[in-house]
């Protein structure tokens, strides 16, 4: 099983602060693209991931008992 974390307004899109779903085997692209599916977490697409606290790219494959965190593109001025 893993952690699915969310952040700012992708925590506001799901309604949660995390989830817990069975990931292990796949890669981070294809967890996006089930939140966004199935969850209708739309900005999870753009947002930057991280695996145990280290930031990854959408190729990474997720193991059991990994912590994904999802961390939406921040926009200031």
């Amino acid at each position: 099983m893993n952690q699915i974390l969310f952040f700012a307004g992708l925590r506001e899109q799901a309604g949660e602060e995390s989830i817990e779903l069975d990931v292990n085997g796949r890669s981070i692209g294809e967890l996006k693209q089930t939140l966004s599916s199935r969850y209708a977490i739309d900005k999870v697409k753009e947002s930057m991931a991280a695996v145990n606290e280290e930031f990854v790219q959408d190729e990474e494959i997720i193991k059991e008992g990994d912590t994904i965190a999802f961390i939406p593109p921040v926009s200031g001025g």
